[in-house]
């Protein structure tokens, strides 16, 4: 008896001691304030769970095909065909129509059109992560509900994508396109040149800035922020409601997607409001809003609070 209790006993300061380490793990442990665990690809949706399979112009639509359905937190995704594509919750394409306008907001997509293309509603829908959030809006309809805009375009979904990944409303009437994250065409040059984006980046790597020396970047190469009001461990963010409309937090990353950063306390977070978020060292990194384009540094010492990281994962340029 006295065996098995030391022996038990032995297993369970060992399991302690595990936790305690590198935030907890290095990847799958749980935290208080936020659960940190590896990095898994998210669910395949159904195929029947899509927003209707006929389609036809005011014909064959399903009756309830047009039927608001919410966004929910918005995501983005990469096409090879078409670049970076919004999507909704759900992984379903969203759309733009070239006879609505931006500015003022307008959509001019309705009765049988709205069968087809059944508008999405502004009400639940929050920014996907790492875009900025200050593009959404909403536009009042004819019937009175409020449709979701980005950039200020209307948004869209249509009845002949089945599943997440379906982009067959692209170029339909050369008229529909789907969205990028900013609300323009995603497809190639549709809106004219398109800003040369950084070549073959991994999901995090390194930039030599000329001021701040080496700082870690997105896939994107934006410039990634620490916030010091966090903590490591236990991991917690103090960025929360309305702050990650500024501060968007940086997706999962996969460890073996990583250039010249440091993997110590390489694990994801899973947020309290359900967010998951990556983190170096333990501590949850972010982008920041107010960064247009790759070498933007604009976020750098913001409030005496948010600072860039090193690829160890320190303050860079913070007061000791």
């Amino acid at each position: 008896m006295n065996t098995w209790r030391n022996a038990s006993l032995a297993v369970t300061a060992a399991a302690l001691l595990t936790l305690t380490t590198a935030c907890g793990q290095e990847n799958g442990t749980s935290s208080p304030n936020g659960q940190a665990v590896g990095n898994a690809a998210p669910a395949q949706q159904p195929a029947g769970s899509g927003y209707g399979s006929d389609g036809g112009y005011g014909t064959d639509t399903e009756a309830d095909a047009s039927a608001p359905k919410p966004a929910g937190r918005l995501a983005v995704w990469d096409s090879k065909e078409l670049g970076k594509v919004l999507t909704d919750s759900a992984g379903f394409t969203l759309y733009r129509f070239d006879k609505d306008t931006a500015d003022p907001p307008k959509s001019n997509c309705e009765d049988d059109c709205a069968k087809v293309w059944p508008v999405v509603p502004a009400g639940d829908a929050t920014a996907a992560a790492g875009t900025d959030a200050a593009l959404l809006g909403e536009v009042t309809r004819a019937d009175g509900t409020e449709q979701l805009t980005v950039g200020g375009w209307p948004m869209y979904r249509y009845a002949k994508d089945a599943g997440p990944g379906d982009a067959n409303g692209q170029g339909v009437g050369d008229t529909w396109f789907a969205s990028a994250p900013d609300g323009k065409k995603a497809a190639v040059n549709a809106d004219g040149p398109a800003a040369a984006e950084p070549a073959d980046l991994a999901g995090l790597s390194v930039r030599k800035d000329p001021k701040l020396g080496d700082i870690v970047v997105d896939k994107r190469g934006m410039t990634v922020y620490r916030f010091k009001k966090d903590s490591a461990w236990p991991m917690k963010s103090a960025c929360t409601g309305d702050c990650l409309k500024k501060w968007p937090v940086v997706s999962p990353v996969e460890k073996n997607d990583v250039d010249g950063v440091t993997t110590k306390g390489f694990t994801t977070f899973d947020r309290p409001d359900g967010i998951k978020q990556q983190s170096l060292d333990c501590w949850p990194i972010y982008t920041f809003s107010g960064d247009a384009e790759p070498g933007d540094t604009n976020g750098q010492g913001f409030g005496g609070t948010w600072y860039a990281v090193s690829p160890e994962a320190k303050l860079v340029g913070a007061p000791k």
